[in-house]
């Protein structure tokens, strides 16, 4: 029998709607309780005792959501990483392939702050990357993930361009190039008291402007 809805109010919201909320918030609060103690005390002397003591939940629920803690301090660049190869997916044929890495790259950081999520926003990355830049053993890791994301981006570039990356070596020198802006500016972005993704922005598009002229011109005054 169909339950009938009463004129004017509103249904029942569904449990799994609900459920899926207070996962998403669960694991923010352990995302924030995480970055906190490792930016205060060092990534190396925090344990996962601590996170979960802050956020008063169980070791259990912990690895719910994260495998360890490497993968806490990554996850904010992990969905960083993640929307800017859908923006770069999504990028129409048209553009060439340094103008499709610009645009994407330029759309996931709109995309992120225009998201209703409280576990990406422009401070919490400038909070994960200086930590991640301090740290030795996570700046290892962080290379190569780094590595594994170029080379993401170059198999994405050679597919859309319909050649072969092994035979083409232009899909590995363009991404290296752009990668290489792309680390620069995160580092001098870090650097600056003005956390905003605005700024970062400006920064990037500053820098990518000059990749051109830098590589093909002449430096010498005339």
């Amino acid at each position: 029998m169909t339950r009938r809805q009463t004129p004017g109010v509103p249904a029942p919201e569904a449990p799994y709607g609900l459920r899926e909320r207070k996962k998403r918030r669960t694991r923010e609060a352990l995302l924030h309780a995480a970055l906190r103690l490792f930016t205060t005390q060092g990534y190396e002397r925090t344990t996962i005792d601590e996170i979960v003591g802050a956020v008063d939940v169980s070791q259990r629920t912990f690895f719910r959501y994260f495998t360890n803690k490497e993968a806490v301090a990554f996850a904010v660049q992990e969905e960083v990483d993640a929307r800017f190869l859908t923006e770069l997916r999504q990028r129409p044929a048209t553009e060439t392939p340094f103008e499709a890495l610009r645009r994407a790259v330029l759309k996931a950081w709109t995309a992120l702050t225009e998201a209703d999520d409280d576990a990406l926003t422009a401070e919490l990355q400038m909070s994960a990357y200086r930590m991640i830049e301090s740290t030795p053993a996570l700046h290892a890791a962080h290379m190569r993930r780094h590595i594994d994301l170029e080379r993401q981006t170059a198999l994405l570039i050679a597919e859309r361009e319909g050649i072969d990356p092994e035979a083409d070596p232009r899909p590995l020198v363009a991404v290296a190039a752009f990668s290489g802006v792309m680390r620069m500016t995160g580092q001098l972005w870090s650097r600056r008291n003005d956390p905003g993704v605005e700024a970062l922005r400006e920064l990037t598009e500053l820098h990518l402007d000059q990749l051109g002229p830098a590589l093909s011109g002449s430096w010498r005054a005339a």
